[in-house]
């Protein structure tokens, strides 16, 4: 689950990266070059959260609702960060 989180997290930078920064260049600065790069590594680390998501699904028992949210956590800026809190939680518990 540590790697589920660590994956997450840069995952979640990488989308703060997009909407924060690659977004306003392209619109504002008329740098669309931004959001395909970033866009591009955002989509990469989005498809290894999904597959480490699967992962843990698969190893730890995780009930479908669980894991669910956990992929509506990746939708929403800041939601892995909330994930990340969550299982940081569940593995002290352990």
């Amino acid at each position: 689950m540590s790697r589920l989180r660590v994956v997450g997290d840069i995952e979640g930078v990488s989308y703060l990266l997009l909407l924060g920064v690659a977004m306003p260049l392209k619109y504002l600065a008329g740098m669309p070059r931004a959001v395909s790069l970033a866009g591009g590594i955002h989509g990469i680390l989005f498809v290894a959260f999904m597959i480490t998501l699967v992962d843990v699904w698969r190893r730890s028992g995780w009930s479908f609702l669980k894991v669910l949210m956990a992929f509506v956590s990746s939708l929403v800026p800041f939601g892995t960060f909330i994930l990340s809190r969550q299982i940081r939680k569940e593995e002290r518990a352990i």
